[in-house]
């Protein structure tokens, strides 16, 4: 499809990258939002906690919600769009990641960019209630890869999911990784790292035949991590090996339904491949919309609802 131009128009405070971002990401609270949660047992033995919200009235219409790196379904960006779409009839269903719950998963795996086979469970889960008609999902940075990898390496998807709804999304892994790892955004890089190994931490004495105190300690970047726990953790060679198989740019031209992508221009963490003009241009499923501002998930708005929620919306509603 043609690209989209944007309508989006920021404060005048936000269209800085840095402050829409940290804004987003530190300042914001979304209330109002009660959340119910469901275990899903796993067919390997895991489980993953999804936080259900729900329209007043008894809804035949779910938006599935698929939050960012070391992110939970608490997070405002996910609330924010619960509750916009609670409102008008829509029910959510949060995701939390393997381990991102509040609660450590039992395997030594846990979650990663490109792990659809979680995202599978959830949507069969659903589908088994046998409740909706028509299914949408809604992914969030490394949950935005996740769900275009979903919807393009499949070659055939349930009836019932109608679209999708991509914010901020590091399609291209390498090249996010990278930019992850510029001197401009070191500060959100450590705070990233020190999150995750935070949560790798208790493994080290659970899972000591799969990793070490030296394999710990050798950790000392992002792209560390992916070398010494993600990549070994789910079945890669090494982070490249893990960038190159679990991102979502190389199935976007497979994508066979309605799916609509934003990532803002001054996106600090998205590399140029991560805007898929190619792919949108030849895909007529794939809508790409790129905002000159809006930073990483930062598209502050009026009325604590941002343009990402507005948009999603609009977009599901005009299916």
């Amino acid at each position: 499809m043609p690209i989209i131009e944007s309508t989006y128009k920021p404060p005048f405070w936000a269209k800085k990258s840095f402050v829409s971002t940290v804004f987003s990401g530190l300042a914001r609270t979304v209330s109002g939002v009660l959340q119910t949660r469901e275990r899903i047992e796993l067919d390997d033995g895991d489980f993953i906690d999804v936080d259900w919200s729900y329209a007043e009235s008894p809804s035949d219409k779910v938006i599935v919600l698929l939050h960012g790196l070391e992110g939970n379904a608490q997070r405002p960006y996910i609330t924010g769009t619960a509750k916009l779409f609670n409102e008008n009839g829509v029910d959510a269903c949060a995701v939390n990641f393997r381990g991102c719950s509040g609660e450590p998963n039992r395997l030594f795996r846990s979650y990663h960019s490109g792990a659809t086979e979680d995202l599978e469970a959830v949507i069969d889960y659903i589908l088994k209630q046998d409740k909706y008609s028509d299914i949408y999902i809604k992914g969030i940075s490394l949950g935005a890869n996740m769900a275009l990898k979903y919807a393009g390496e499949r070659e055939q998807l349930p009836k019932a999911l109608k679209g999708i709804v991509a914010v901020s999304s590091p399609c291209y892994l390498k090249g996010a990784s990278d930019a992850l790892m510029h001197i401009k955004n070191r500060h959100y890089a450590i705070r990233f790292l020190a999150h995750l190994k935070d949560k790798l931490k208790p493994k080290l004495e659970q899972f000591s035949q799969d990793i070490s105190t030296a394999d710990f300690n050798a950790i000392k970047t992002l792209v560390d991590f992916d070398d010494v726990y993600t990549s070994k953790a789910h079945g890669f060679k090494d982070a490249l090996d893990y960038y190159e198989h679990a991102s979502s740019l190389q199935y976007l031209s497979s994508i066979a339904i309605p799916t609509l992508i934003i990532n803002s221009l001054n996106d600090s963490f998205l590399s140029a491949e991560c805007y898929s003009v190619k792919e949108a241009k030849q895909n007529p499923n794939l809508y790409l919309e790129m905002p000159k501002y809006g930073g990483h998930v930062g598209f502050i708005d009026k009325g604590n609802i941002y343009y990402n929620e507005r948009r999603a919306l609009d977009f599901v509603n005009q299916l």
